[in-house]
């Protein structure tokens, strides 16, 4: 491992997908502890050598055409570029091939593609990460789809907030604050309550106060989130932070992660004890998604 001011990284190939964790996040806890959650997500495991899963569980190989994804309809999901802060061991893009949809060289594509398809209102900025980028990049993203006018929300899937809370600095709550004729929605990316912390609280409070509808998606992962009081809270410590629970995903079955595989069975009784629990907007839908299908799939 090699450490350098802002990453610590794995620099050989040993697991198929190399290992990345920002300073911010490596701070909060010890990564030669593997009982700990989050060395868990981001510290590599021998089980990942085992060739199990599929290299595009999604089919969104076939899918992705110059950055652009349309799975659903009214909205798209744009690539916005193939990095991130952190890199997720049970990430379902770890094969991805950005190298040829970064939207950022087609943008003229994408301005085409909304002005062919007035039906779309929502653009989703993914990635990696969207927030990878520098803000006047994503400005210029922006920019170019600002003149539709059928489009009314743009929606941000990002880590950035929890793991690297300054990157929610003042020139993007201004970027934000300036495109202010669209409804913004942020949707983080958080397992487990212990990556929640002060620092982080503070992010998102930026996002919050400007108006920024903040939501979060969880993966349901074996020995990391699988226990019903674990899942309550992280559900309670979201809600201090301001974010409402989104979606419990079960995990999509990318080859070099199916060891966290956690059976559906075992999520619906997690699902139901938490519905005991905690009142209806703390509990997150518990959802799968399935290649070719309009919706992510209620479990």
């Amino acid at each position: 491992m090699s450490k350098n001011n802002n990453t610590w990284q794995h620099n050989s190939d040993d697991y198929g997908f190399r290992v990345k964790v920002p300073q911010a996040l490596l701070q909060t806890f010890d990564p030669n502890d593997k009982t700990n959650p989050l060395t868990k997500q981001f510290i590599p495991h021998p089980d990942e050598s085992i060739p199990t899963g599929q290299i595009d569980p999604l089919q969104e190989h076939k899918l992705v055409n110059d950055g652009i994804i349309q799975k659903y309809n009214h909205r798209i999901l744009i690539t916005t570029t193939g990095a991130c802060a952190v890199h997720c061991r049970y990430c379902f893009r770890r094969h991805f091939p950005y190298e040829n949809n970064s939207i950022l060289q087609s943008l003229d594509k994408l301005v085409a593609f909304l002005n062919d398809h007035p039906d779309i209102y929502e653009v989703i900025l993914s990635g990696g990460d969207p927030l990878m980028l520098k803000n006047h990049q994503i400005e210029k993203i922006l920019l170019a789809i600002k003149p539709i006018s059928s489009v009314t929300t743009i929606r941000l899937h990002t880590r950035m907030p929890a793991v690297t809370p300054a990157r929610i600095d003042d020139g993007l709550c201004q970027l934000i604050k300036q495109h202010d004729q669209w409804q913004w929605v942020v949707v983080t990316h958080i397992n487990h309550a212990d990556e929640l912390n002060e620092l982080n609280k503070q992010a998102f409070s930026k996002l919050k106060n400007i108006q920024a509808t903040l939501l979060n998606q969880s993966v349901l992962l074996k020995g990391i989130n699988d226990q019903s009081d674990i899942l309550e809270e992280l559900s309670i410590k979201l809600f201090e932070h301001g974010i409402l629970p989104y979606y419990l995903h079960q995990l999509d079955p990318v080859m070099g992660a199916m060891h966290f595989e956690v059976d559906l069975d075992v999520g619906k009784y997690l699902i139901k004890s938490l519905q005991s629990q905690l009142p209806g907007y703390l509990v997150p839908k518990f959802v799968q998604e399935q290649p070719g299908q309009p919706n992510k799939t209620p479990i």
